[in-house]
This record gives C-alpha cells, structure tokens and sequence, in this order.
C-alpha cells in the first residue's frame, strides 16, 4: 500500500504539491487526473523518491521512500519524458535493469519486444515518441516490481497500442501482485481501466474516490410525464442535473438506482429508461461546486 501525510512541494515561490494525504491500495489501478501544472508529476516524482517533500512523509508498503533502496525495490517509474542512455538499445537497457531488479523477466521482455514490433538492437534515439513509450512500459513491466508508476504513459501511443498496453496490465494483475498508478491529463484515457480516481487541482487532492461507489450513487434517467407530475417529482429526487428537450426530460440523480426508478414509476410515466453514465458526467457531478467548471481541468 502507499500512503501519502500531509505531502507539500514547493519550488520558489510556486506550491506545487499542497497538503496531499492519500492512499493508494494494492491489487487496483488508481488514475490521478489533473490539468498540466495541477502537480500529477511533482507528485509522482515525490512517490518515487526522486523529489524529497518540503513536509510530510511518503510511505510503501510501510517504508520511507526518499533515499530509501528497499522501497524503491518495490516500483518501477516511468516519467513523462522517456530517458535512455546515450546511444543505447533496447538490449543495452535490458542489461542495465537486470542489476537493477534482480527479479527482472527476460523471456517475457524478448516477447513484448517481438509482439509491439520493436528492434532489440536498434538505437532507442531513433525510436518515435510512441516507440519510447512501448518500450518504456516493457522495461516497467518486465521489472516485476509491485507498483508500476506511469506519468502520461498513454500520450503518443496510438489508439491500438493503449488498448494493447492496457491489456497487458490487466493481465498482469490477474498473474500477480501489480498495481499501476497512472497519472494523466485526459479522463476518458482512464475511463475503461481505473477502479480508483483521484482529481488533482492546483496541487491538492480534490477528490479521491472509488469508480465503482461513483457510479453507484449517481444515476441518470430519462422520461416523459406532464408538467405538474415533473414538479412533484423533482422536490422528492435530489436533482443534480435537469435538462429537459421538447417533453423528454433528462435527470441526473443522486441516491439508491431503485428508489430513484421506484419513485419515478409512481408517477406513471409515459416512457421511462435509465442510462449508462461516463467518467466524464460523474466527475462533474461529484465536483458541482458553484463556479467550478470541471471540464477546464481534465480536458
């Protein structure tokens, strides 16, 4: 597990990182969603100890991570911006990361090279930024570290390679211990993958939730029913959102899926139907605070 107290990170006169308490649990995939400058990255590198923070403290698995081999030992980080050694092939850094996790999977790297199609002897500076990414999650992969932390790992790949990589994390999780922690700027990327979601704005937690207790408390539904009807029905359902299009009338509720059916139903609708909701509706919904526009920050 990793588990963040009160984490702060300044640089100048710029707070980064403000006052993040979190907790990452193992065996999920945890996405952390923010605009570019919301402190995702600062974040990360603190995770990984590459950043030591101004205050708090940042723990895996019960260990100080900054300065700390053993808990390092534990992750494998992948930033924003790929780097290689000068010159090197995939080879080369296969060779370098073999001494570095111990429990490294060499016949499972040879594999993943061969099914994404890239060169084991070809110099990675002349790999395309898709390219780097691929091979950058092979290495994290391979590694066998418990947690693998990704920060924009899905930008430049195309749409076949994120679901490819994504396939592989599922997959992993499945044969072993392995939590990813996947950082980035765009919601919909995440949508189909993650079971946690936190929102990160101007560098603090804004929310931090389970996908699944998301869904499971916000609902939408559509229906058709006469005016006086709609007004009894909307002062006993907490409306978060009402739009209504000719005598079709959409709702955004929050509460119990059938109490929400039940108590529309009492009303004899002329056609009633509930809907799948999207991360994107959620997010929006979950964060309706007044003068907060949501959709500046994850898109």
């Amino acid at each position: 597990m990793i588990e963040t107290y009160n984490v702060s990170k300044s640089f100048d006169d710029i707070k980064a990182v403000d006052n993040i308490t979190a907790t990452i649990k193992e065996g999920c995939v945890f996405g952390l969603i923010g605009t570019n400058g919301a402190g995702k990255s600062t974040f990360l590198r603190m995770l990984a100890g590459v950043l030591k923070p101004d205050e708090g403290s940042i723990m895996v698995d019960g260990m100080e991570v900054y300065e700390n081999p053993g808990a390092k030992s534990r992750f494998f980080y992948i930033s924003d911006e790929q780097h290689f050694f000068s010159n090197a092939t995939p080879s080369d850094m296969l060779k370098y990361y073999m001494v570095i996790y111990p429990d490294f999977n060499v016949n499972r790297f040879y594999d993943l090279m061969k099914r994404f199609e890239l060169g084991i002897t070809r110099k990675v500076n002349t790999f395309s930024k898709g390219m780097k990414k691929q091979l950058s999650v092979i290495l994290g992969i391979c590694s066998g570290t418990k947690y693998l932390y990704c920060d924009e790992t899905f930008d430049g790949l195309d749409p076949v390679m994120r679901q490819g990589v994504k396939s592989i994390f599922a997959g992993e999780m499945e044969e072993r211990d392995f939590t990813p922690v996947i950082a980035s700027h765009n919601l919909r990327e995440l949508e189909d993958i993650c079971d946690h979601i936190g929102l990160l704005h101007r560098g603090g937690i804004l929310l931090s939730k389970e996908l699944e207790d998301m869904k499971s408390n916000i609902h939408k539904v559509q229906c058709v029913l006469d005016m006086e009807k709609e007004s009894r029905l909307l002062t006993c359902l907490e409306i978060i959102k009402s739009e209504r299009r000719g005598s079709l009338l959409t709702l955004t509720v929050r509460g119990n899926r059938d109490e929400i059916l039940a108590k529309i139903q009492e009303e004899n609708p002329v056609f009633l139907e509930a809907l799948p909701l999207s991360l994107e509706e959620i997010f929006i919904s979950e964060t309706g605070v007044v003068g907060y526009d949501i959709k500046k920050l994850i898109y």
